[in-house]
């Protein structure tokens, strides 16, 4: 009997693959065939497991790909050249960076610059989890020239975007419907984040805590396989210079927890300080009426003179945090022109002091010029810069056995957390990165104040409050979320009767007998809203003949209780029926009327979203 079905499932397979091949509408690979078959052939629940892994697999080597081609373009830079020709590859370098990434999209990929972690959550609420194909490699190229050469980004983010566009492919590819779409498409981000870091767990709290809010999932084994497949690449091809790694630490001492306590409050308003600088570069260069080749000019100029007078604005910086966690800051200053005054201790704190203030410009004017990266690493980069900073100043200040190398490791979750508004993947970020889980209290101590600071400035991250503003985005507000789902243009019901208002009852009743309607517009002859007409008004007078002809539309026509505009989005809609109490309103666009939307069929559409994203 089991060699009969056996026998039985190589024969199911080898018909699948002719018939696919016979009527497939494109060529195919021959593993394509074999995952259509296992589609096929296995539970949901299987095939997703298998999913997760093959997308952890693909989003992790891109992730590898990525920092490792990135590290050693830094590494050749830093180490293998003389300080004098430094200085011309940090003029040079990030100007070419983001000059040669702004040439590439507008030539390149047609002016496709959209990016970031924005990027993923609009096409989640906006486009069913359909990401276009060519994020899964744009991203990439982009983000390896911006960054490569000198750009003061992270890589984290475009990995990210490419994880999430390969795993949505991939489920689009064979015809998964929307949640498995969407869980895919986090499984790939989730791998991107493991392997850029070497940190599963953290990986899986950025999915859930950022890309997957206000959309609900039991199926979360996929994005764990993901996790652990996109960190098991990571940890077998990286080496320890390339991982983002700490070996030192200090025991935690709760002595120690006011150093704690005082450097949350402070990554917090730093944090602050960092999204509010950042905001405002990005609205100086969108508010320049010049070409998007002449922005990237201005802001690789910027950038280059940044990372000329700090050198370790140059690239993601994580090798400056690692030297100043391994207690090496001598190594940091000898590669900057701060080498050439006298060695003195409060030269150290003023260098770092710069640095975390003059970080976010050069961050800002990466991003938002034409290159491409993330606040990832930059907020990692700040917070390892603001904790050692701390450690400094409590020193000058005559405190004693100040923790050094854990300030700067917290310190790097505090930053994240206000920034982000990610404490979890922060606190699990840096456990990871440092192996060290006997930091969780002060880990939770510095990031849950900077959270909580952050969200007391702004509810919702600054960095997307625009798009969850117009409902382009999943919020916590459950509720809205599925309202931004719905497009009034397809709610709008278009097979209406209209009446002039200069007709009389007489032509109003025959227009009652030939439709269906309860409400009919009033217009005059340019088609602009003049009233409404409810049936339920002229019930008293439309059974006597006597007033046909002696009663006109403009004396039977009513104002309507509220007019709803083409672009006005459904939650505002629905705001105006609660309002106004009724159940049917006038849709208008400049002024003529187009049609009538009813609360009913908002309703209903609510219902069946409901149904198919909760």
């Amino acid at each position: 009997m089991s060699q009969f079905k056996t026998i039985k499932k190589y024969h199911s397979f080898f018909r699948f693959k002719r018939d696919f091949e016979r009527y497939s509408l494109r060529k195919v690979r021959s593993y394509e065939i074999i995952i259509h078959w296992l589609h096929k052939v296995l539970s949901r629940s299987q095939f997703l497991i298998l999913s997760g892994i093959l997308v952890g697999l693909g989003a992790g080597m891109a992730g590898v790909v990525l920092k490792v081609l990135v590290h050693y373009i830094h590494y050749f830079i830093t180490h293998k050249v003389h300080f004098s020709t430094q200085i011309i590859f940090y003029i040079l370098f990030p100007f070419l960076g983001i000059v040669l990434t702004t040439v590439l999209v507008v030539w390149g990929f047609k002016g496709q610059s959209r990016k970031g972690i924005g990027l993923i959550l609009y096409e989640i609420a906006q486009n069913s989890s359909l990401i276009p194909p060519v994020k899964m490699y744009s991203q990439i190229m982009q983000s390896a020239i911006t960054v490569g050469l000198g750009g003061s980004a992270g890589l984290e983010s475009p990995i990210a975007v490419t994880g999430a566009a390969i795993g949505s492919n991939y489920a689009r590819n064979y015809n998964l419907g929307y949640k498995e779409r969407t869980l895919l498409l986090a499984a790939g981000a989730t791998a991107g984040i493991a392997a850029a870091f070497n940190a599963p767990i953290a990986g899986v709290m950025f999915a859930f805590e950022i890309l997957l809010t206000g959309v609900v999932f039991s199926d979360f084994i996929p994005l764990i396989l993901a996790a652990v497949c996109g960190s098991l690449l990571s940890k077998i091809i990286l080496q320890e210079e390339v991982l983002f790694h700490f070996e030192t630490r200090q025991p935690f001492n709760y002595y120690n927890v006011p150093y704690y306590i005082g450097l949350g409050l402070l990554s917090a308003f730093y944090a602050r300080y960092f999204i509010v600088i950042s905001q405002r570069v990005e609205h100086f260069i969108k508010g320049l009426k010049w070409s998007a080749l002449q922005k990237a000019i201005l802001g690789g100029l910027i950038v280059s003179v940044l990372c000329v007078l700090m050198p370790p604005l140059f690239g993601e910086g994580y090798t400056s945090v690692k030297l100043l966690a391994g207690g090496y800051s001598d190594e940091i200053i000898q590669n900057s022109f701060f080498r050439y005054i006298p060695a003195q201790s409060w030269i150290l704190l003023l260098f770092t002091g710069c640095i975390c203030l003059l970080k976010v410009f050069a961050t800002a004017f990466t991003i938002h010029s034409g290159g491409n990266g993330g606040n990832f690493a930059p907020s990692l980069f700040a917070g390892g810069f603001l904790g050692y900073f701390f450690a400094l100043l409590c020193t000058h200040l005559g405190f004693n056995n100040v923790p050094f190398t854990n300030l700067v490791i917290v310190g790097m979750a505090g930053v994240m957390s206000g920034v982000m508004y990610a404490p979890l993947t922060a606190i699990f970020l840096i456990a990871e990165a440092s192996s060290g889980y006997d930091l969780f209290i002060p880990l939770m101590i510095v990031s849950t104040t900077s959270f909580l600071l952050a969200k007391w400035f702004s509810p919702i991250s600054p960095e997307l409050k625009h798009l969850a503003d117009k409902g382009k985005i999943f919020t916590r507000a459950h509720d809205k979320n599925i309202l931004s789902l719905l497009k009034l243009e397809e709610l709008v019901e278009k097979d209406f009767q209209r009446i002039s208002s200069d007709e009389t009852l007489r032509q109003l009743i025959e227009l009652v007998k030939q439709g269906h309607r309860n409400v009919i517009g009033v217009s005059g002859s340019d088609e602009q809203l003049e009233g409404i007409i409810s049936l339920d008004d002229i019930r008293q007078i439309m059974f006597n003949p006597s007033l046909y002809d002696t009663i006109t539309i403009r004396q039977l026509m009513k104002p309507p209780l509220a007019v709803i505009d083409i672009h006005d989005n459904v939650a505002d809609v629905i705001n105006k029926f609660d309002e106004v109490h009724t159940w049917n309103l006038p849709v208008t666009h400049e002024g003529k009327l187009v049609g009538f939307v009813s609360k009913s069929g908002i309703l209903n559409q609510y219902r069946l979203l409901l149904q198919e994203y909760s």
